[in-house]
């Protein structure tokens, strides 16, 4: 069943918040007004602070289908858009041949019908499904190359595909769009101009305990707070890859299944691998600085409790 968009920007985080997410005041703006306006929402940021997660939320919440384009490197039209069924072609025209027909034209124009189409994603959110648009996400756009981004263009500003051998597919409603980036390399301004863009930063203490909360309930509270402390204290270190909202989860999660009520140092050290995934960063913080950290955080809780 689907439902209708959200007619204000407190019930845009509403609907967010009802799927789990809690997003600041800045971001619920900026995707009312992708949905308002009918146009693609850009999110760029490091890799677990949610960017994903908003396309979901939204599918599932809105009663929405959810097409995914899962970018890579090399990533082409046949995977993202369209290909023909070239088995089923070959087969139509020895059929055709069987048969004695020797109008070539017709059989052309037969083979490359749309019954041949073998529609993906970025065709597949030009439909309708029960008679709405889906939410079309485009996951990690910076995996891919420049050619790609251009072939995007049409798709984005006028959501429809050209294919030679029909002609114009052009969306019914156009879909509800996000395109999220790692920033691994910067995308073109030409596809930028075609959205709305939001930065998604990493949540503060206050924010990444309500989600914590959320999304790990049977977590011990008093541990929750230690993990968001110990997080929060960790992304001030410089460190090749800094831990997102989604490796904090992990971590609750961990501690939780084993029995942890409160961090300490040991414990710290043998579940860094869930919090850090680079063997230089785990080298770095594991041990006296691990400690260090956890001694701050604990501190700061015992002075900050009633």
């Amino acid at each position: 069943m689907t439902h209708a968009l959200p007619a204000s920007i407190d019930a845009t985080s509403a609907l967010l918040e009802a799927g789990d997410y809690l997003a600041d005041r800045s971001l619920a703006t900026t995707l009312f007004l992708s949905l308002k306006m009918q146009r693609p929402l850009f999110l760029e940021g490091e890799a677990g602070v949610g960017k994903t997660e908003i396309a979901k939320v939204l599918s599932t919440l809105l009663g929405r289908r959810l097409v995914r384009l899962q970018c890579y490197e090399g990533l082409d039209v046949a995977s993202a858009v369209y290909e023909w069924n070239y088995a089923r072609q070959m087969i139509e025209i020895r059929l055709a041949e069987a048969e004695g027909i020797q109008d070539r034209a017709r059989v052309g124009e037969d083979v490359f019908s749309p019954k041949f189409l073998i529609e993906r994603p970025l065709l597949q959110a030009l439909r309708l499904y029960d008679g709405e648009p889906p939410v079309l996400l485009i996951d990690e756009l910076d995996r891919t190359d420049e050619p790609f981004e251009a072939y995007l263009l049409e798709v984005l500003s006028d959501f429809q595909i050209t294919i030679p051998e029909i002609g114009t597919i052009k969306a019914a409603k156009p879909p509800i769009v996000i395109i999220t980036s790692n920033r691994t390399r910067e995308i073109h301004d030409a596809l930028k101009r075609r959205c709305l863009y939001h930065w998604v930063d990493y949540p503060d203490a206050k924010r990444e305990l309500a989600i914590l909360q959320r999304k790990v309930p049977n977590a011990d509270k008093r541990l929750s707070r230690e993990i968001v402390g110990f997080v929060q204290e960790l992304r001030r270190v410089e460190l090749f890859k800094l831990p997102g909202i989604a490796e904090t989860i992990d971590w609750a999660q961990a501690l939780t299944y084993l029995n942890t009520l409160a961090l300490d140092p040991a414990v710290v050290n043998d579940t860094l691998g869930v919090l850090l995934k680079y063997q230089d960063d785990i080298a770095r913080i594991q041990g006296s600085e691990a400690a260090a950290i956890l001694s701050r955080v604990q501190s700061e809780l015992a002075a900050a409790a009633p």
